[in-house]
């Protein structure tokens, strides 16, 4: 059910708040045990803030934007009095003492929680098999990945447990699972969404974003979502646009740009490339014009990523001593001992790996070589999509190279599993807001999701050309049955 569309039975008193929790909650129950979508159903919580909801409607109150919406929260994001593990035994029994800023805004808006989904610990992943808690599997075929790291949110959106969800976009982490699980997945302009109570992963490329089967929904949850938060620095002040105003505009003169490098990728699926390629073409039909591009440093994102992205990991858990909170070794003789005791049997293998990687980066007598080569990179990076966006309005890639892989297939190569995220990075790096969306499916009847990017705070525009795409498409009308597809 569409935001809007439950709004509006909820104002005539057709279903009520209650009835649509208890909806989630049981498909919840009868689906989630050979999922693993959630962590933690918060199922009081929920029904408590759908029973507000209906009472402020009985007695006549207006209703906030995402009354009675039911909702999922990666949880990597702080929630008041609720367990926030980041998926790492590290954090395992972590309470928050506070509020996200961006929960906070959905609780505000009459959102309702049921419960926080699955990462990859830490949000270092690309398939939502690094937890600690175990891996959660696609809902279109259970042998496979959702995608990772926001794993647990695409699949839980997918599967109908929820009609929305948040999750966290470092490098890929929103668009790559939207585009395994075929949902919708927006990763808004850096600094356009606070970040804090998002427990740090890499500052400077972090992003809260939204997982929704419509884009129009993508748009109502930003719009709650978005604007300045003092309490968060890089947090832009900028006034928030009302982004449904523009989803039924037209694309008639609109300048698409199809990255040239995207599409000679090697290891690019062939039906994901001409899936992509039809999307091309579907807007070009709707009056669109396709235009190739160039961004000739794009495939040196995913080499700047792993230089930028573990040198921050780095610096960011470095907060997790065995002191102040988290996982402590027991039986240490020294300060030293009980620290590194606890940072071995705390993080996963994944997360050791990245924070040796970039504390290697940060060592005396290799910053230069590595970490500030890779800024300057980061920088020749963005500098091609200011080019590109001299001549199009938006470029168009696929999101990822390839449909969601069989659980296990990279678990002894690394290299490979980062692959995965190899269309995704320049965007982060560049601080772009982009889209996931279906466009098709392969002969195994997984989804291909088309990814969509604009420049520095243009999410109307974006939103506008996926909707435009996505109503003409109508690509779910002809999916394929999946094992726990609704």
């Amino acid at each position: 059910m569409a935001i809007a569309e439950w709004r509006q039975q909820l104002k005539l008193g057709e279903v009520s708040a209650r009835e649509l929790t208890d909806q989630h909650l049981e498909r919840i129950a009868a689906v989630d045990p050979k999922l693993h979508a959630y962590l933690d159903v918060t199922a009081d919580r929920a029904r408590a803030d759908a029973d507000r909801i209906d009472a402020a409607r009985t007695k006549g109150d207006d209703l906030p934007p995402l009354a009675g919406a039911p909702l999922a929260i990666k949880d990597n994001l702080c929630t008041k009095g609720i367990r926030t593990s980041c998926s790492s035994r590290m954090l395992e029994n972590f309470v928050p003492p506070y509020e996200s800023t961006v929960t906070e805004r959905l609780w505000q808006a009459g959102a309702v929680l049921l419960g926080k989904t699955n990462l990859d610990e830490f949000a270092m992943g690309s398939s939502t098999e690094t937890s600690a808690f175990g891996a959660t599997s696609n809902p279109w075929d259970l042998s496979r990945v959702p995608g990772g790291s926001s794993g647990g949110s695409a699949a839980a959106v997918a599967a109908g447990e929820c009609i929305a969800a948040l999750g966290s976009d470092t490098g890929g982490s929103i668009r790559q699972p939207a585009s395994f699980c075929g949902v919708v997945g927006l990763k808004p302009t850096y600094g356009r969404v606070s970040r804090w109570g998002l427990v740090a992963f890499a500052s400077s490329l972090d992003q809260v974003g939204p997982f929704t089967t419509s884009v129009a929904d993508a748009a109502e949850i930003l719009q709650v979502i978005a604007g300045h938060d003092p309490r968060d620095s890089t947090c832009l002040n900028a006034p928030v646009p009302d982004y449904c105003a523009s989803l039924d505009t037209p694309l008639d003169g609109l300048r698409v740009g199809l990255i040239r490098e995207c599409f000679d990728q090697e290891g690019l699926d062939p039906q994901v490339k001409a899936s992509v390629l039809a999307a091309a073409n579907q807007l070009e039909s709707l009056g669109a014009e396709l235009v190739e591009v160039s961004c000739p440093r794009f495939n040196d994102g995913i080499a700047t990523y792993y230089v930028i992205a573990p040198s921050e990991a780095s610096a960011n858990l470095a907060r997790y001593d065995g002191v102040k909170y988290g996982y402590r070794a027991e039986g240490a003789e020294s300060l030293a001992t009980m620290t590194a005791g606890s940072r071995a049997e705390g993080f996963g293998s994944e997360v050791q790996r990245r924070i040796l990687i970039g504390t290697y980066a940060l060592s005396a007598g290799y910053v230069d070589a590595y970490y500030k080569k890779a800024q300057q990179v980061r920088t020749l990076i963005r500098r091609d999509f200011d080019s590109g966006f001299k001549s199009v309005d938006v470029m168009l890639t696929p999101t990822s190279p390839t449909t969601a892989f069989e659980a296990g297939t990279h678990a002894d190569d690394p290299l490979a599993m980062y692959l995965a995220d190899l269309l995704t990075i320049p965007a982060n790096l560049a601080g772009l807001p982009a889209i996931s969306l279906p466009c098709g499916f392969d002969d195994a009847g997984l989804p291909i999701g088309v990814q969509l990017i604009t420049n520095v705070l243009e999410e109307s525009r974006l939103l506008q050309v996926a909707n435009q795409y996505e109503l003409a498409a109508n690509v779910m009308a002809s999916k394929p049955s999946g094992s726990l597809i609704p």
